[in-house]
């Protein structure tokens, strides 16, 4: 008496179970986050207490056009987080506006360099030419900051900081003219309560920089 043989099987002992995989880049890098998180915290934190102590002081102008890179380096870390995270959009709109601010926050950058060079003293022609980029980037990161909230990939508390903090031209720049007291005070606060602390949220907490 014969029997039909089986179809022999692939042996599977001790497979593991065949798990869907993750798509690349589904999840931001946490560490990097952290690390421009950190960057933007400086940044904004030494250029807030330059303006609270030396702005209107003697020698106080070089303090602040050589903080001021301080700052444009942090705003860039905020840049390049949002680059990462898409945190303006995956469309060619969202991801424009970050090239285009980082267009008018480099000249912004090489003004500030120019006008340190100066020592406090009168800015040369660069830094003079130049000098309209300084308000016309942070008129760029109001767009940038408003972006963030109505496109909601920023989750949580840095959805809702992200556009207060770079409301720097709306509330600190319109204070300056206020005196040179309250003027100097508000603008310095404002770099410490809006981009520094967007910066240790984003560090302490890059998981909302995804959709969950």
């Amino acid at each position: 008496m014969t029997t039909a043989s089986r179809p022999e099987l692939p042996a599977t002992a001790g497979a593991a179970p065949s798990t869907p995989s993750r798509s690349p880049g589904v999840s931001p890098p946490s560490g990097a986050l952290r690390v421009l998180g950190a960057g933007l915290a400086v940044g904004a934190a030494v250029y807030g207490v330059c303006w609270l102590f030396f702005e209107g002081a003697t020698g106080g102008g070089f303090v602040i056009d050589l903080s001021g890179i301080a700052l444009q380096l942090g705003v860039f870390c905020l840049l390049v987080a949002l680059w990462i995270t898409r945190g303006t959009g995956t469309g060619r709109v969202g991801r424009g506006l970050l090239v285009v601010e980082a267009v008018i926050l480099g000249i912004a950058t090489i003004q500030s360099a120019f006008a340190a060079a100066a020592g406090g003293g009168e800015w040369g022609t660069v830094a003079t030419v130049l000098d309209p980029s300084w308000p016309l980037s942070m008129l760029g990161m109001v767009v940038v900051g408003v972006t963030v909230a109505v496109v909601g990939r920023w989750r949580g508390v840095l959805r809702v900081w992200a556009p207060f903090a770079c409301s720097w031209l709306l509330i600190g720049a319109a204070a300056v003219p206020l005196g040179d007291v309250v003027g100097p005070v508000v603008a310095g606060v404002h770099f410490l309560v809006g981009y520094a602390v967007l910066g240790v949220l984003l560090a302490v907490r890059p998981d909302l920089t995804s959709r969950a």
